[in-house]
């Protein structure tokens, strides 16, 4: 819809409704956006990708700002749906969670595991959902403590889920750490990574970018790279 500069807009900021956080606005001519991602210098590409397919291919009104350090990608919002429960890129998460980062996190969680069930059958399948049970049991994982209940975490397609499991912002983090260190154990390397990883393809392209941009920025980015 729009390529900016810093100089045609207003950025400020407004209080969640209901989180205690601060969410980016950008005002142009009347029109308020708010921040989907941010992007580095060096990533005008990407940046540019982003925008393009949210605005030609999606139909989405969007601005795409150009500052001299940094990309960043804003769709346009009435201030009175700021009630979306939708977390904005690289804000900071409190005593929940977007959808998004639970959705990401179980798609590679479970593309590890029918990598190991396909690969090595399903004695170690089982072996690694005992494991994974341990992990949200220690972690006291709201929905995943019972047998059924991770089996069902493992199986059941998170994109389709009516509702996803209130999960903290620690909790994802020490699921990606320690599904690395799982898949690395079973594994025997990092080769897992790649697999899991791709498994975020079936996200839609922007949520795809928030996600992969938060994870960058989490304690656990090296281990996903």
């Amino acid at each position: 819809m729009f390529i900016l500069r810093r100089q045609d807009v207003e950025i400020s900021s407004i209080q969640h409704p209901r989180k205690d956080q601060k969410i980016p606005i950008l005002t142009y001519q009347s029109m308020t956006f708010r921040l989907l991602s941010v992007f580095q210098a060096h990533q005008e590409d990407d940046a540019r990708s982003l925008w393009r397919d949210l605005t030609d291919h999606q139909g989405k009104a969007c601005v795409l700002l150009e500052e001299p350090e940094r990309y960043s990608v804003w769709g346009k919002i009435r201030l009175d749906q700021l009630n979306s429960d939708i977390l904005p890129s690289g804000m900071p998460v409190q005593k929940g969670v977007s959808p998004l980062l639970i959705q990401a996190s179980l798609l590679m969680l479970q593309t590890t595991y029918l990598d190991i069930e396909d690969l090595m059958g399903a004695k170690q399948g089982n072996a690694f959902q005992r494991d994974v049970a341990g992990i949200f049991q220690k972690g006291r994982f709201q929905g995943a403590m019972t047998p059924d209940e991770v089996q069902q975490v493992l199986t059941a397609d998170p994109l389709n889920s009516l509702q996803s499991p209130p999960w903290r912002e620690t909790q994802i983090i020490s699921l990606l750490q320690e599904t690395h260190r799982l898949g690395q154990a079973y594994f025997g390397n990092s080769g897992f990574v790649r697999n899991a990883l791709d498994a975020l393809q079936d996200l839609p392209a922007i949520d795809r970018t928030a996600f992969l941009d938060w994870l960058a920025r989490s304690p656990v980015a090296s281990l996903w790279k």
